[in-house]
């Protein structure tokens, strides 16, 4: 009887409602993030830490391309490529699908934990997380964005038990940004959410639905302590004040990068993620105006930044997922809470198997060949073993999402760009190769470099102009990608 009844309890504990509605939320992510293997930074940012491994030294110099090669670069999310590189080794595009979509199901583990706390109730958590995945969705794939993110989520948490606890671990927070500035450049993100929760602090009182608890003393002393020794922390990095200054360097001077590279466009609501963020806005600001429920002041400050940065770059929609998601769980506590009485562990079991099952039979199989299929669909993969058959004899104009392909699949092929837009910005290629796209000044562009190879996609404006021009030829052809060899070259080639 003692085990039988041990045995329920460790059923109901394992496959309690709460553990099927978690792994429901994990299973939206994994639907979500499948076929999102295509991100064109990957490729240089595994030759970067391949660099670093084999010579123990960071790469601070372009030693990729032919258009800017030896000029100073930063490479300022070198701790978050490791891993990637790694992964490679381990699983090719297996482990690397494998890394970012675990570190994908962490951030959105933590952000679950966070709604929990906000709202108290898991339903509404769950259901919170799920809408909000729709924007994140936005920077899926391997991109060491991620590891950003997930530094957020830490950051909020810590943030969280000290406010509700009156006490927290605040001495992760300098090592934690320290991890963060060496695995992305986002990491200013983390001073602003720092800095609008203690700054909420120094005010108390209730304005309408918004209230503030000013800080003790105490608490006060060590938020400040806390925020300069994270201030310090930033500084311990390779390349010391250089990638301190990076973020405000592109938010400054790479204005063709922020103008021309579509994540930093601004949000579109003709499209369907525009409609998306639309009906949250409007669902939460219906809410604000229905629920009766009170917002601390640094929630108001998190998600009008949040809000801002959002719309304006939708590349920091995630950003607007992970602050508008708890937020969101306390509107929706309307959703009856979990009743341990009435859960039922065997219809858990079953709804759990169901998932697995149907996630097996009917959904692609994450295997290498089906990776190497999706891969093949985005990237010229033909043509890499044509390209080192046939090594090009002169200079390659190549389309700017192949460029880190190409470094990485052809070690002796210089490439014209690829997708480190900083580098090139700075050094007028960028702009030249935007005129090359919009079919502006072609020839003297193709003058300028001394280009004798041109590859781009078999759709691009490019090729048709060239398709055309009796002073081009193409010598290689596939469904996805065209090389055309200029028929009159000049003797200074």
């Amino acid at each position: 009887m003692e085990s039988s009844a041990t045995f329920n309890r460790a059923l109901s504990t394992v496959f309690s409602f709460q553990v099927m509605l978690a792994f429901l939320l994990g299973s939206l992510i994994w639907i979500l993030a499948w076929g999102k293997n295509n991100d064109p930074d990957i490729w240089w940012h595994m030759r970067n830490a391949e660099y670093l491994i084999q010579t123990h030294h960071f790469p601070n110099q372009d030693m990729y391309s032919f258009t800017a090669e030896g000029d100073p670069w930063i490479n300022h999310a070198w701790l978050a490529e490791i891993p990637y590189y790694l992964a490679w080794r381990t699983g090719r595009l297996l482990g690397i699908d494998i890394l970012w979509i675990s570190v994908a199901e962490l951030i959105f583990g933590g952000l679950l934990y966070l709604c929990w706390r906000s709202s108290g109730n898991l339903k509404a958590s769950v259901v919170a997380c799920g809408l909000c995945s729709f924007l994140a969705v936005v920077s899926f794939g391997p991109r060491t964005i991620l590891f950003g993110y997930a530094c957020l989520v830490a950051l909020q948490i810590v943030l969280e038990r000290f406010r509700s606890r009156g006490r927290g671990p605040l001495w992760l927070i300098p090592p934690l940004m320290c991890l963060w500035i060496n695995t992305h450049a986002s990491w200013p993100l983390g001073f602003m959410v720092f800095g609008i929760f203690v700054a909420s602090g120094l005010f108390e009182g209730q304005w309408g639905r918004i209230e503030s608890v000013r800080w003790s003393r105490s608490a006060l002393t060590k938020l400040i302590v806390t925020g300069a020794a994270g201030a310090a922390a930033v500084f311990v990095n390779p390349f010391g004040w250089l990638l301190v200054r990076y973020p405000i360097d592109l938010g400054s001077k790479q204005k063709l990068n922020v103008a021309h590279i579509q994540e930093w466009m601004s949000v579109d609501f003709h499209e369907a993620r525009g409609k998306i963020i639309l009906l949250l806005l409007i669902g939460l600001l219906m809410a604000a105006m229905v629920r009766k429920k009170t917002w601390r002041l640094a929630e108001v400050g998190w998600l009008m930044l949040a809000i801002v940065m959002g719309l304006t770059y939708v590349r920091f929609l995630f950003f607007l997922a992970i602050i508008a998601a708890p937020i969101l769980a306390r509107f929706l506590d309307f959703i009856p809470p979990y009743d341990r009485k009435s859960d039922r562990p065997l219809i858990n079991l079953v709804a759990i198997g169901s998932l697995l099952f149907a996630g097996i039979q009917y959904y692609p199989h994450p295997s290498e060949a089906v990776l190497e299929e999706m891969l093949a669909e985005e990237y010229p993969v033909q043509i890499v073993e044509y390209l080192k058959s046939h090594p090009p004899a002169g200079r390659l104009i190549n389309d700017y999402l192949w460029g880190g392909f190409l470094i990485w699949h052809d070690r002796d092929l210089k490439v014209f760009i690829d997708s480190r837009v900083d580098i090139f910005e700075y050094a007028g290629v960028f702009a030249d190769y935007v005129d090359l796209v919009d079919i502006k000044n072609v020839d003297q562009i193709v003058d300028k470099y001394k280009i004798r190879y041109v590859l781009f996609s078999a759709n691009g404006r490019l090729t048709r102009l060239l398709e055309h021009d009796p002073n081009w030829k193409p010598i290689y052809r596939d469904s996805l990608s065209v090389l055309f060899e200029k028929t009159n070259l000049k003797t200074d080639l």
